[in-house]
């Protein structure tokens, strides 16, 4: 694995360690407040703050994945080359437009 790759894997798993506990914390807050999903999404309508991190939860999310399976790949399967790095950018970007479409969809709603 190249040095960058390395970095950016690491990189957003700390981001990704903050991500998702605040995450989990907000889904515990909720229940324990006794939200509906209704609630919940009126609350999260039109909130930049909100918007934000999940933006960047799923920025994280879309460099760390592919990276992870990319070396399991290598390391368990044997694959390498252009083909494997081509595919986990596929990968990378369909992530990458789920997760931007439910963030925005949640924004919007």
């Amino acid at each position: 694995m190249s040095a960058a790759l390395f970095l950016a894997q690491r990189l957003t798993a700390a981001i990704l360690a903050v991500a998702v506990l605040a995450h989990l914390v907000l889904i515990i807050a909720a229940e324990r407040a006794g939200l509906t999903a209704g609630a919940i999404l009126a609350r999260t309508h039109h909130n930049l703050v909100l918007l934000a991190f999940y933006v960047v939860f799923v920025v994280a999310a879309a460099v760390h994945a592919p990276i992870g399976l990319r070396n399991v790949l290598v390391e368990w399967a044997g694959l390498q080359g252009r083909g494997l790095d081509l595919a986990m950018a596929a990968l990378a970007l369909l992530l990458l437009g789920l997760g931007l479409t439910a963030a925005l969809a949640v924004y919007a709603a």
